[in-house]
């Protein structure tokens, strides 16, 4: 769903399977014109075209439209989005729905090894946050079930077959140098305008200029960051902008590397699919405090 004032809430793909069409703001269908499955492509074909369509024209969003089937049917089929939609006055038995696509998700991530042991001694990892080899080029409910029982489980008898490991004494965090920020708005601007480039430069459908003008920005980001946390006191919201940069600089680097498109990577640059698939593993050329940080496109 695409409204400006209200958190993500999701469109089940099941209405383009129930008749739901995709049109543009004048009311147009475009999903023929992308594929001869139009809206029952697949979600990745659906999404690149919606992106395509909201590029070409500037569009904030386009519209699912399922008004012409019966009231009673799409009420007892969607009813939580029924309701859901009809609090933010929208009502899908009579109007369209904006919609944008969802935000694709990351397979990939930190590397470990079958125990869920990353190189950093003591941190295990699982799940979609990792680089395991399970998730191949798409992010499947089913891997996802793997992950979370197979990893899960082999992280948890590695934790307890451990000795346990005295906990590093850190030294009094010193905070006399530095002050309370000034203005707090820097650092919602700044998780505001990496959200909007990276969605804009980093999405669904990649080039090689939108992603080096992406890297770009994050450097200007990073040096701000940088220069916040040294004359301020730190804050959750400062610690999670620098993370969320520091997560969009792996992504952008790795995607900038990937010379083809494969699942969830789709560049106008490289469309072809490379004959044998290879990972995109970013290694630190200095290691530091043992925090070495990996990423992966598989």
């Amino acid at each position: 769903l695409y409204h400006p004032h209200a958190k993500s809430f999701l469109i089940t793909e099941a209405m383009r399977g129930e008749g739901g069409l995709l049109r543009l703001p004048d009311g147009e269908r475009f999903m023929p014109a992308h594929d001869e499955r139009a809206e029952l492509a697949p979600r990745d074909v659906v999404a690149r075209a919606i992106d395509y369509e909201m590029k070409k024209r500037g569009l904030d969003c386009v519209y699912l439209d399922v008004s012409h089937k019966p009231a009673d049917f799409l009420v007892s089929h969607f009813p939580n989005i029924h309701a859901r939609c009809l609090e933010l006055g929208i009502d899908i038995t009579r109007q369209p729905i904006p919609v944008v696509p969802a935000a694709h998700y990351t397979c990939g991530g930190v590397k470990i090894d079958q125990r869920a042991r990353t190189d950093v001694d003591g941190l295990y990892a699982i799940g979609e946050t990792t680089y395991s080899g399970l998730h191949g080029a798409n992010r499947l409910a089913s891997n996802s079930l793997l992950e979370c029982l197979v990893y899960a489980t082999a992280a948890a008898r590695d934790i307890l077959s451990r000795k346990p490991v005295a906990p590093v004494i850190l030294p009094p965090w010193d905070e006399s140098r530095v002050t309370d920020a000034d203005e707090q708005v820097v650092i919602a601007h700044n998780w505001d305008e990496l959200r909007r480039f990276m969605w804009d430069y980093v999405g669904i459908v990649r080039t090689n200029k939108r992603l080096e003008r992406a890297l770009h920005r994050i450097r200007l980001l990073e040096r701000e960051i940088d220069e916040y946390y040294a004359h301020f006191r730190i804050s959750n919201d400062l610690i999670e902008l620098r993370n969320l940069v520091l997560t969009a600089h792996l992504i952008v680097r790795s995607a900038i590397q990937r010379h083809e498109s494969r699942g969830l990577h789709f560049s106008l640059d490289y469309p072809e699919t490379s004959a044998i698939a290879s990972p995109t593993i970013l290694r630190p050329r200095r290691v530091r405090h043992q925090e070495v940080l990996h990423a992966a496109i598989a």
